[in-house]
């Protein structure tokens, strides 16, 4: 048995295209059947007229339904990450070059479930997305989906399988319970991130995903007040962390990784710096979507 090499595009040509007759075909066949055998039976010129030209409308619609996928490019396009239990989408990208438009095109997958139903205009590129429920984390891979159409009449259905490499990226499923960030104030001592004199308290502030739980006044929060954090001034304080997955409260890998993400989640909200650390991979301490882009990859491919 030949291996089959997924491909970035493909062309679909004359030789690339199947077609077979639909359950309406079959039944299309056995009308006009029927109706050769009445014409025959009762001698009726106008009875194998209508038999004639049904006969040649069949014929006809093979033509035109082959000739709505002829000619279509097909390549995989960009498929944005996704987290565990999202809705993820494979998207591929349909070029229609010519003239006329592709009518009722449909993408399905092996389950003959449909996924997509477009009309492709002419002259233009159409992108597609192709729905896939995430359920772990790590390379989702797409199996490969089927385009078919059966445009004019429904007789015929004409298909090929789009044999594309489209992988999505599945992040963990980020925690819904309260994951307060990690408290690294000992280690940023020892750096020399902390400066002394910060004993000046000067107010309180509503507690906001990256405070650090030392500055908490629990009084104010028995007393129904809410949660709420001291404010010091005299010194600076540097915002950068680490999070550690030897530090988070879980006894299952899954369960840490949610953990995790949950906190890469909440620093890059709050714009903190945060670095990563995980088994024997580190990511510095950084900002931004590129770096949470890039920690949530890590996570993911743990």
């Amino acid at each position: 048995m030949s291996k089959i090499i997924a491909q970035d595009a493909i062309y679909l040509s004359y030789r690339k295209i199947y077609i077979l007759p639909t359950r309406r075909g079959f039944g299309f066949v056995l009308l006009i059947a029927l109706l050769v055998l009445i014409a025959f039976i009762y001698n009726n010129n106008l009875i194998y007229l209508l038999s004639f030209l049904l006969a040649s409308l069949f014929f006809i619609a093979i033509l035109h339904t082959v000739q709505s996928l002829a000619g279509l490019t097909i390549s995989k396009g960009y498929s944005p990450n996704a987290f565990v239990g999202e809705q993820a989408s494979g998207v591929v990208t349909v070029h229609n070059p010519s003239n006329t438009t592709r009518y009722s095109v449909h993408f399905g997958s092996d389950k003959q479930s449909v996924l997509q139903v477009v009309d492709i205009p002419a002259k233009q590129s159409l992108q597609v997305s192709l729905p896939q429920e995430a359920k772990k984390r790590g390379w989702l891979v797409l199996p490969y989906p089927v385009i078919y159409c059966d445009y004019p009449f429904g007789l015929f259905r004409a298909w090929h399988r789009l044999h594309l490499d489209i992988k999505i990226l599945i992040y963990p499923r980020p925690s819904v319970q309260e994951c307060p960030l990690p408290e690294n104030a000992g280690h940023l001592e020892r750096q020399g991130h902390i400066q002394k004199g910060c004993d000046d308290f000067y107010g309180l502030q509503s507690y906001r995903a990256g405070d650090s739980i030392r500055h908490i006044h629990w009084r104010a929060l028995a007393k129904g007040q809410g949660l709420s954090v001291r404010q010091y001034s005299g010194g600076v304080q540097s915002t950068e962390i680490w999070l550690d997955y030897e530090e988070a409260a879980a006894a299952e890998q899954e369960e840490r990784l949610s953990q995790m993400c949950r906190w890469v989640l909440d620093a890059d909200a709050a714009g903190i710096s945060y670095g990563l650390k995980l088994g024997g991979l580190r990511i510095d301490p950084g900002i931004g979507e590129l770096h949470s882009k890039k920690c949530l990859e890590a996570l993911a491919l743990f």
